[in-house]
């Protein structure tokens, strides 16, 4: 694997640093160098959430990302991932919930956050809370977007199964077998798309 930089954002309590988790545990168990950094804002009261993660087959001296230069944003908010769009390279994606967490009184018009993603031309905008909930998975949306985002991480998908294992084991097996069902819910949404 060349260098993969990405950058995960939402709003606190969305499970953003879980993201980050399973895919650091599927890259370590891969051999992967990897850098992380985290901005958790005002996370307790739905604020900004942010994390930097760079994952290599070389060491990765510094952890953050540069303007231009992000393969990927994931998000579980549409406008957090469009807060975050100016990081994205040029051939960079977009993964992201499609359902607005209106958290603050100035929230902008979906329809225009919508518009400006639609902008990008590698965009996946799937609606995580409804496929969690159809799923039987109604608190695993992080999961479904970490599914739907490993259709094209280039990190091999039974490697993040095992991430999600080795993250979610200390909870029990219902509760990792939740967040399993979830993120193959995920990966199939955006399979078919």
């Amino acid at each position: 694997m060349k260098r993969k930089d990405i950058i995960l954002s939402g709003v606190g309590g969305q499970g953003i640093l879980t993201i980050a988790a399973v895919i650091g545990e599927a890259a370590l168990s891969d051999s992967l160098f990897i850098k992380q950094a985290e901005v958790h804002g005002m996370s307790q009261r739905g604020g900004d959430v942010q994390s930097n993660l760079r994952i290599s087959d070389e060491p990765v001296y510094s952890d953050l990302i540069a303007r231009g230069c992000a393969d990927v944003i994931i998000s579980l908010e549409p406008m957090e991932a469009l807060r975050y769009a100016h990081y994205l390279a040029p051939e960079g994606w977009i993964i992201t919930g499609s359902v607005p967490l209106v958290n603050i009184t100035n929230y902008p018009d979906a329809e225009a956050v919508y518009a400006a993603l639609r902008e990008y031309k590698r965009l996946i905008m799937i609606d995580a809370d409804a496929i969690a909930k159809e799923n039987g998975t109604p608190n695993s949306a992080n999961m479904v977007i970490l599914g739907a985002a490993s259709t094209i991480l280039e990190i091999d998908y039974h490697k993040l199964e095992n991430g999600v294992r080795e993250v979610f084991s200390r909870k029990g097996d219902a509760v990792v077998e939740a967040n399993l069902s979830a993120l193959l819910a995920g990966y199939e949404a955006a399979a078919k798309r």
